[in-house]
């Protein structure tokens, strides 16, 4: 081997504990790979310590390639047949292998980094170059001194005095409604079962008590946590109870008597596989069927709320609040759908994390995303920046270095932008998401702030009896502490967390071992979770507990340290208690602390602080004034200040006191208060047309049939065309005369309602189907409010130009025959178009099938900018000339600014990299609007030259990166890209239809082809039905839809799903009505 004695002594340790599982090393397996890199996070617990493993990663991590290639080089030169020396000889090939590609995979991540800071700054660059376009030479003088300014920020002195009123009894006459979401893990009330696999930790515990607390303030009437329903034999039975009472809202403060509807609920919407339980990472497709299922339930809650609060006006959500990456994106479809402001706080973050992984160098990009779906969340997170109101985080630390690296989110170009607003100066279009800090609250009901007794802590050896009294009954965990200690009643060091590196146990252990006067004066306790035995731990996790007992026998600190096995987490309190008796001091010495939540709890428990200056810490510092701060890294100054706290007594006393007198800061209550205060400075809106327009055509009889979370549980109200129409949908034909004995008394009520109201002409089976408005009558409202199903057309069958085919008016023609074959069908059902074409061209293609346009009650026009309900005073002046649904544009108008964006899009289509291509390539365009296909909320270009245009992943970064929000996507063959409002699009424009006229996407049945314009995905995915007609659409646009690397269509898309039917080739009624049939019985079984 080579001279370095270091390098041979772990390669004989490979060697001795088996070389053999280094191979793994070299190309580790997905699973095998998370596993390594964040056990905790995939629920890997019976992983044995690979000592292998830890070796390798020694080498890898603290030896130059160049060392070990010199290693491999003697090996070589020396080798000879033992078998030991071939081992070796491999093993010394695979580490350096290994170390390359660490080496490589940095490289490429400098690489990353670096283009993703250039393009940052040419993204603010360019906004600002465009604010000032406008302004005056004096305004331009003030916005550059604003740039400057928040550049280089100077120091301003801290005040303690808000700059804003808090939410208090004043808003007692508010009956607020409120929006939680938090998909993942088991979410219940009562037992909560922390712990039990990665998903259920302290975010379900957050949002849990987030729910009461706002139930509990003034002026909120009702808080509806959502989460997914379970109803899996895996899990308990809990799981799959549709609704779950969190608190009552039965009286108010003063004790009034509220509404039977108050207080707050844990909702559980069924979607995905309904007896499975799924992590995380594979619930992404599912997420608009949980977004349909949840806008049914909300529907109907705020009509319930309007009845007992709202004067029978609906009352709507006050704000949708999406906790984590995946409820982020439902919040988004929902919030748009109901056009009420979002919130989002992020919990942990997409892109940080990938950060972290990168560096370790074991796993590649493509790696992490099959294991994490990575960039599947990282755009869920990006999606929420673009139509978030608010972002709320823990610490300011998480804004700027974990936010800050989102495409969405400019620390500097969001304070330029503030800045303007707060001026009034226009901004062009260019949004942020304000960002601000609010602490997670904390229950302190169990905890006594004795000030008082405090001289009374620290006499310990009474209590155990030290002192020749008898002693008293103590927490078995005090025993359990306390054994391991030569002098128990010295004060008490305390550090809580788990085994990580990143926690720094271990420089903690160095600077108490070299401390000989802080040995004197007190004992150390850590409390690094629960275990059996080191070797059936993970591997990072063992590697730390070894290098602790190292330690210990290293610095002799028997008698001076306690580590216990075991504890639960009733025992957490009486430790905090133990360490307060003995006047001790709690330290966290993490190397970063996104938050540090055990601060808190230690200082509520009367213990004084030594925390990290890195991250969460310095605002919890700044709040409770407590403790020091320190440097993570240097073991003197972490030992001096433990020193400083245990041996000064008054300043012990002051950081208690001054820990209880500001712990209030962090309790449920005032959270609650700087939340409620934070949101209503949000932007409010909500839906402005249901106070004068009906949703049905008979209100009291329609509330019986309403699209409610109940439809979706009971199958005895659900659609079957196979044969007969269940009674759910046409409310009068095809009923049997007897009602079965078995079914519930609500339903019995409900089917004889309907049989006395039935007509004899129904009866009959002679039944006339809804005629729409004809020569100059005209309804005045659309008939969608009567249908009971929508079948909607989205083929996007276009030839090489981008022009219409006709074999889409030959599918509209073989549906109407097909569902016009059927009475009752015909009765309830009307029919949509939805498409990328205006207006304009959407009925020149009506004409060559001789079709009417008032054979359809709605048409979606301009990829969902724009809804017509032909026939109807809405959409239809005296001259007879069609203008869209003003609502609609003024529900989509959502950060919109089409200038702006105009002017950004087509300069990033039309830009040339000077060192690609030649002055005449530079001076032509690449696209050009075209004016005809745009409308105020649609702005479409033509697309000259294929080959220079970009994906939408890549353009839509850029467009995020300068402030602009907006949907892009490519139509029509590729002819042309059109950019429409972020709250717009096709699949949306069909939940806006739910929400204005009452009918269901889980109503509708949507026909698309293989594959079609970028937007594709999202039409096929949610709780309608979707009919993909084979053969009739040849060509699409998805082929510039997302860049090598990004998420793929299985993260939006279920591979299997019973509400996904496809037809035989050709275009035939029959195929239509089996299809149609298939897509019925499936979902009835659901």
């Amino acid at each position: 081997m080579a001279g370095n004695e270091w390098i041979n002594g772990y390669l004989e340790a490979i060697l001795n504990s088996g070389g053999a599982g280094v191979a793994e090393e070299q190309r580790p397996s997905s699973a095998a790979a998370a596993a390594a890199v964040e056990p905790a996070e995939v629920g890997v617990r019976g992983a044995h310590f690979n000592p292998t493993r830890y070796f390798v990663e020694e080498v890898v991590t603290g030896v130059d390639e160049t060392d070990i290639y010199r290693t491999w080089v003697k090996v070589v030169a020396t080798r000879n047949v033992k078998e030991r020396s071939s081992r070796l000889e491999n093993m010394c090939w695979r580490i350096w292998h290994l170390a390359r590609k660490k080496k490589q995979i940095e490289w490429e991540d400098h690489q990353r980094l670096a283009k993703q800071r250039w393009e940052r700054e040419q993204g603010r660059k360019e906004a600002t170059e465009e604010m000032l376009e406008e302004l005056s030479e004096g305004e331009k003088g003030d916005t550059v001194g604003e740039m400057v300014h928040n550049e280089t920020p100077k120091k301003k002195p801290h005040s303690n005095a808000p700059d804003f009123q808090l939410w208090s009894e004043e808003n007692k006459e508010k009956k607020l409604y409120i929006v939680l979401i938090s998909l993942h893990g088991l979410v219940r009330g009562e037992n909560k079962e922390l712990g039990s696999d990665s998903d259920t930790g302290g975010q379900v515990k957050y949002v849990v008590e987030l729910a009461k607390a706002l139930s509990m303030m003034p002026g909120v009437y009702r808080v509806d946590l959502f989460t997914r329903q379970i109803a899996s034999p895996d899990v308990d039975w809990s799981y799959g109870e549709p609704t779950e009472m969190l608190s009552t809202g039965s009286s108010d403060v003063e004790g009034n008597e509220l509404g039977e509807s108050a207080g707050a609920y844990i909702i559980r919407i069924p979607f995905g596989p309904r007896e499975k339980y799924l992590r995380k990472e594979l619930l992404w497709p599912y997420i608009q069927e949980f977004v349909d299922g949840a806008l049914a339930h909300i529907i109907n809650m705020s009509r319930v709320l309007g009845e007992q609060v709202g004067g029978g006006h609906p009352v709507w959500p006050y704000v949708i609040h999406g906790h984590y990456a995946d409820a982020g994106d439902s919040a988004v479809l929902l919030s748009g759908a109901l056009n009420v402001p979002m919130v989002l706080t992020g919990h942990s973050l997409g892109r940080n994390k990938l950060y972290q992984l990168l560096k370790q160098g074991r796993q590649s990009k493509n790696d992490i995303n099959a294991t994490y779906k990575i960039m599947r969340r990282i755009e869920a997170e990006e999606l929420s920046l673009d139509a978030a109101e608010l972002v709320i985080t823990s610490t300011k630390q998480e804004i700027e270095e974990q936010w800050g690296l989102y495409d969405g989110f400019d620390v500097k170009l969001e304070r330029v932008l503030r800045a303007r607003a707060r001026r009034g100066v226009s901004c062009h279009g260019r949004y942020m998401p304000r960002m601000v800090v609010i602490p997670p609250g904390m229950d302190f009901s169990n905890v006594v702030v004795q000030e008082e007794q405090a001289e009374a802590d620290g006499d310990l050896a009474t209590i155990i009896g030290l002192d020749g009294s008898s002693p008293k009954s103590i927490p078995p965990i005090w025993s359990e502490v306390m054994r391991f200690f030569t002098n128990p009643h010295k004060p008490m060091i305390l550090a809580l967390s788990r085994p990580d590196p990143k926690k720094n146990i271990t420089t903690l252990l160095k600077a108490f071992g070299e401390s000989r006067l802080l040995r004197d004066l007190a004992n150390l306790t850590l409390i690094m979770g629960n275990r059996d035995d080191i070797d059936e731990l993970p591997s990072g996790n063992a590697s730390i507990l070894t290098t602790v007992l190292k330690l210990i026998d290293k610095y002799d600190l028997y008698g001076h340290v306690a580590y216990p096995k075991h504890h639960n987490q009733g025992d957490v309190p009486e430790i905090y208690r133990l360490a307060a008796k003995t006047k001790g001091v709690f330290v966290n010495p993490a190397l970063v602390e996104p938050f540090g939540l055990t601060l808190i709890e230690a200082a509520a428990h009367g213990l004084p602080m030594v925390a990290t200056k890195n991250g969460g810490p310095v605002d919890i510092h700044r709040a409770l004034n407590n403790g020091l701060l320190v440097d993570p890294h240097d073991e003197k100054e972490i030992a001096d200040a433990l020193l400083k706290l245990v041996a000064e007594k008054s300043l012990w006393v002051e950081c208690r006191r001054n820990g209880w007198r500001n712990i209030h800061r962090f309790s449920w209550p005032e959270h609650c208060r700087i939340y409620l205060t934070r949101v209503t400075a949000c932007r409010m809106r909500h839906p402005q047309w249901q106070s004068d327009t009906p949703v049905a055509l008979h209100d009291d009889e329609e509330e019986l049939f309403g699209d409610s979370l109940n439809d979706v549980h009971e199958s005895y109200l659900r659609l079957s065309i196979d044969d007969k129409i269940s009674v759910n949908d046409s409310g009068s034909p095809g009923l049997n005369n007897d009602v079965d004995a078995d079914l519930p008394d609500q339903v019995k009520r409900i089917l004889s309602k309907i049989k006395k109201q039935a007509t004899p002409e129904s009866q009959s089976g002679s039944v006339k189907p809804i005629e729409p408005a004809s020569g100059n009558s005209l309804n005045k409202y659309p008939l969608l409010r009567r249908r009971r199903r929508l079948f909607v057309f989205a083929l996007d069958c276009y030839g090489e130009n981008g022009a219409p085919e006709k074999k889409t008016v030959q599918v509209i023609q073989q549906v109407f025959r097909t569902v016009r074959s059927d009475s009752q069908l015909s009765r309830i059902s009307g029919f949509a178009i939805s498409t990328a074409m205006p207006l304009s061209e959407t009925l020149n293609l009506l004409k060559l099938g001789k079709i009417q346009m008032t054979d359809f009650d709605a048409l979606i026009c301009g990829s969902g900018s724009e809804i017509y309900y032909p026939g109807t005073v809405q959409c239809m002046d005296a001259d007879g000339r069609m203008h869209p649904d003003k609502d609609f544009a003024a529900h989509i108008d959502y950060r919109w600014e089409y200038e702006g964006v105009k002017r950004t899009v087509k300069k990033l289509m039309n830009f040339h990299d000077p060192q690609e291509g030649n002055k005449a390539q530079a001076a032509s365009e690449n696209v050009v609007e075209d004016a005809a296909a745009s409308n105020a909320h649609c702005i479409s270009f033509l697309i000259n030259d294929l080959s220079k245009a970009k994906p939408i992943d890549e353009l839509r970064q850029k467009v995020r990166l300068r402030g602009l929000r907006c949907h892009l996507m490519y139509c029509r063959n590729l002819s042309r890209l059109q950019v429409i409002p972020l709250l717009a699009s096709r699949s949306q424009a069909l939940r806006y239809l739910f929400v204005r006229w009452g009918l269901s996407v889980m109503n509708m049945y949507i026909f698309l082809g293989e594959r079609g314009d970028t937007d594709h995905e999202e039409l096929m995915a949610g709780s309608h039905k979707t009919v993909i007609m084979k053969g009739v659409v040849e060509r699409g646009s998805e082929e510039l839809l997302r860049t090598t690397g990004s998420y793929q269509r299985e993260d939006i898309v279920p591979e299997e799903s019973p509400l996904i039917v496809y037809t035989k080739e050709g275009i035939r009624s029959e195929d239509i009505m089996n299809a149609l049939k298939e897509a019925s019985r499936a979902t009835a079984v659901m």
